[in-house]
C-alpha cells in the first residue's frame, strides 16, 4: 500500500510539472531554402523558453483509523522519494 501511495504521489507531482509549465516561443521557425542541386541555406526550428514550476514532495504525519492486525514486524531500510524541483530564474 505504501508503494502505491508513493507511486501515485509521484505521478501527481509529474502531472503538475507538465501542466504548470509556462512556455514562451523565443523565435519563429522557417523552412530551408533549397534548390535542385540540394545546396541551400539550412532551415531553423523555433526556439522555446520553458519555465517549469517548483515542486517539493515531502512526507507529513496524519492521524487516521487503521485496522488492528497482529503481525510480526521487522525493521528494514527502504528508499523513499524526496523530490525538489527549482525553476530557472527569468531573464
Amino acid at each position: 500500500m505504501l508503494k502505491a501511495l508513493l507511486n501515485s504521489s509521484l505521478a501527481v507531482a509529474i502531472t503538475l510539472c507538465a501542466v504548470g509549465c509556462d512556455v514562451d516561443q523565443t523565435r519563429e521557425g522557417e523552412l530551408p531554402d533549397v534548390d535542385v542541386d540540394v545546396s541551400g541555406e539550412p532551415g531553423q526550428l523555433p526556439a522555446y523558453d520553458v519555465d517549469a514550476p517548483e515542486v517539493d514532495v515531502k512526507m507529513e504525519e496524519s492521524t487516521m483509523k487503521v485496522p488492528d492486525v497482529d503481525v510480526d514486524m521487522k525493521e528494514k531500510k527502504i528508499k523513499t522519494p524526496d523530490v525538489d524541483i527549482t525553476l530557472p530564474e527569468d531573464e
